[in-house]
């Protein structure tokens, strides 16, 4: 936090950042943050789910995530076995079919679809109301471009989407032997500067009241 105002900076998991968007969505006014960034966010689940798919991504990523997923559940397995056909989750062979035998039935979703649908905050932008900046490249094979939200963003003034054309997935490495500070780090460090420095002036270019972003 600065100045005990509370900052999200996720640059963990993916669906981390997904989970920071739905959440500033659905509380609109009151999150209680004074403002959200977003690295490399799946906008559009379903469409994430058939990129990951594609040969090359499967093998590179989908059948290694999946495995550490295997993993996950094979550790708490006892706990896990109470609910879900453990022997049948761990046969799925893709993130796709984990989440079909094991993540939309333990978040009460009736389908896989109904969860990704739910989950994808893509079309959610409209109802965030603390300004928001989200980076993303058109490489990232766990975000295809075919689901970045630039017609809904054209029309919020409080969201602004970054879009690079090379940077992968969380990584926006920069120069020949890029050992330094990344793009993403740099980005980050300049907005949160903007945000503590100049909210009154970010507050009126995003059309924010007062009472939406209470200090």
């Amino acid at each position: 936090s600065v100045d005990g105002t509370p900052v999200v900076n996720e640059l963990t998991l993916c669906k981390d950042h997904m989970v920071l968007l739905n959440y500033l969505a659905r509380k609109h006014t009151e999150s209680g943050l004074v403002a959200g960034i977003t690295i490399s966010v799946p906008w559009d689940a379903r469409k994430s789910s058939d990129s990951m798919e594609e040969p090359l991504n499967w093998l590179l990523f989908n059948r290694h995530i999946t495995r550490c997923l295997h993993r996950a559940v094979t550790r708490h397995r006892k706990i896990l076995e109470k609910v879900v056909d453990v022997d049948y989750v761990l046969k799925a062979r893709s993130i796709r079919e984990f989440d079909e035998r094991y993540t939309s039935l333990m978040f009460g979703y009736s389908s896989c679809m109904d969860y990704y649908r739910d989950a994808s905050p893509g079309k959610k932008l409209p109802n965030t109301a603390v300004p928001i900046l989200c980076l993303n490249a058109a490489d990232d094979p766990f975000s295809p471009q075919t689901a970045f939200p630039v017609s809904v963003v054209q029309d919020l003034p409080n969201v602004a989407l970054v879009l690079t054309a090379h940077g992968g997935h969380i990584a926006f490495l920069q120069g020949f032997f890029p050992l330094g500070e990344s793009y993403m780090e740099r980005l980050f460090g300049q907005f949160v500067h903007a945000v503590f420095e100049h909210r009154e002036e970010m507050k009126q270019a995003c059309g924010i009241r007062e009472e939406q972003m209470k200090d």
